[in-house]
This record gives C-alpha cells, structure tokens and sequence, in this order.
C-alpha cells in the first residue's frame, strides 16, 4: 500500500506529479479546512500547507505517522516546529520561492503611490483629467530603511538600486549581512529613525515583532515617513497607523498584509478601523499577494519537491 500525501493548498502540478514519481499516493484537496485536516491527518505520512492549515501540538499528536512538511512559502510561525521535530518530524519551507515577486511587488505598491496611480487610472476611467491633482513624487535621493534582512529584504535592496535610493537595513540577529551588497549600510534603528523616508518591514512573526510598529515606534522617525509592509500584518498595529496617518506624520502607507485578513469576521470595532483605513487616498493595499505570481507558484513547488526528493532518495 502507497504512503498518502496530503497537499492542503493551491500548487503547481510539478510538484504533485514528483511527489507521485517519489511513490507516494498523493491526495490533492486545496479547499480543505483545518478541521477537516485535524480528522484524517492520521491517514498521511506527508503535508503540504499553506497559511491556513496550523501545525499545533494537538495536529502532531494525531498525526502518529507523519514525516514530513513542507511550507508552501516562508512563514513558519503556523508549525510547532520544536514539537514536530521532536516526534520525528522533518520540517522545511521555501523562503526563496517568492522572495523575487515580494520584492517586485513592493516596489510596484511604492511607484503607485507616489505616482499616484490607483486615482490616477480611476480619473481616467471617468473621463475627467486631472494633470495637476496627479502630479506624484520621485522615490530618488530619498532613504529606504528595510527592517529585517532575509530573502526577502535582500530582494528588494537588489530591485531598487537601480531606482537611486539610499538604502539602510538594519536586521537584529545577524551580522555582516549585506558584505554582498556595495549600495546598503547596515545601520541601527537609530540611524533609520533618524534618516528614513520609507520604511519597509520583512519581518518573520513571532513574539517580539507581534505589534512591533505602534504609535512610538512610528512618531520616533524624524521625518514624515512612507510605510510599506509585505511581511506579516500583525507586526504593524492597524489602530496606531491609522492615528499616525491621521497626524501627517506617515505621510502613505503601502499594505499587502493586515492584523484581520478574513473581512467576514471584522467584529464591529474592526469593521470602523478598516473602513478608515480604506478611506485614505495615500494608502495602497492588496490582498497579501505579494508572493503570489505566477513563477512563484512554479518555484515554490520545484525547490519543496527537491528538498523532500533529497530527504527520500537519501
């Protein structure tokens, strides 16, 4: 009898066609919820998750013959990874599969706000013509401050260079992180505070980034400041952004993650938040996609085949 693999997620088809030439019977069902997943995750000897299926104790203790997960993308806060490493558990992710579209998207969410471009396409489309009241900002000569140097803090430092910005990062559990990069400084939060104008966060989540950016954190940078945050949403308190957009002191904000990522469960205190939040012209959001691309989704799935292929064949 074949060992099952279940696939929870949306996933290029390299990925499930290897996992069948690697001999296991594998079980595609990417609209499965986490509850279904708790009552037969027992049946599997692998997973392949995504954000919304989470690895607890309680998952592993009734899963007696897993081996193997694998995380679609890079975030692994979802995985008891201790726990599952301690029964037996090999746990990997592929936090290089879409640190290139994360970086993209980044910059494409900065040049739409300072150009202007979501009510600039919206003029248009009414048929008015708005030269003056579009007129944007260039990102050059300013100083971008990326938060947290990892894949995806180093893609975008090497994306935007061209753009002729100065680029400082600061990254608290590592040193000489940007030896390969000639146009970034590695500096402290003092040196970001008191020289930013953009702010980028690549921030994994954990407890001491959970609500990190609040109303001090913000109000300590000297200059009117652009917030961009394609990390975790919880990292940036929603209420305290607002109140600092509010004030002038963020002068726009670029969002593709949130603290609530599901609106049909806003309570009502989120519902007016949010509401306000969407009402600013110098914000731009999007639906935390900014991993999300079409090449992406093709590499995430080569390089988790390939680490799994490597652990099986070995």
């Amino acid at each position: 009898m074949l060992q099952k693999f279940l696939v929870t997620d949306g996933v290029h088809p390299l990925l499930l066609d290897g996992l069948e030439g690697l001999g296991f019977q594998v079980e595609y069902l990417p609209k499965i919820s986490l509850e279904k997943v708790r009552n037969i995750v027992s049946d599997y000897v692998g997973m392949i998750i995504n954000s919304k299926i989470l690895v607890d104790k309680a998952l592993i203790d009734s899963a007696p013959n897993l081996k193997y997960i694998g995380r679609l993308g890079s975030g692994m806060e979802i995985i008891d990874i201790p726990y599952a490493e301690k029964s037996g558990i090999q746990v990997m992710n592929a936090p290089d599969g879409n640190c290139d579209a994360v970086g993209e998207h980044a910059i494409g969410m900065l040049l739409a706000l300072s150009n202007q471009l979501i009510s600039a396409d919206r003029n248009v489309r009414s048929k008015k013509w708005d030269r003056e009241g579009h007129r944007g900002f260039e990102i050059a000569n300013m100083t971008l401050g990326i938060i947290g140097f990892g894949h995806t803090g180093r893609s975008l430092a090497e994306k935007i260079k061209g753009f002729g910005v100065n680029i400082l990062a600061f990254d608290k559990y590592k040193k000489n992180y940007a030896d390969d990069f000639t146009h970034v400084k590695e500096s402290t939060m003092d040196e970001i505070y008191e020289n930013a104008d953009i702010v980028s966060f690549h921030l994994p989540l954990t407890k001491e980034t959970t609500g990190l950016v609040d109303e001090d954190y913000l109000k300590a940078f000297r200059k009117k400041i652009i917030v961009v945050n394609t990390s975790r949403g919880i990292v940036i308190k929603t209420q305290d952004l607002i109140s600092q957009l509010e004030s002038g002191k963020v002068r726009g904000a670029c969002l593709d993650v949130f603290e609530n990522e599901k609106p049909n469960t806003y309570t009502k205190k989120e519902s007016i938040m949010y509401d306000k939040l969407y009402d600013f012209d110098n914000v731009v959001l999007s639906p935390h996609v900014a991993g999300w691309t079409v090449e992406s989704k093709e590499r995430l799935a080569s390089i988790l085949l390939d680490k799994i292929t490597k652990i099986v064949v070995a």
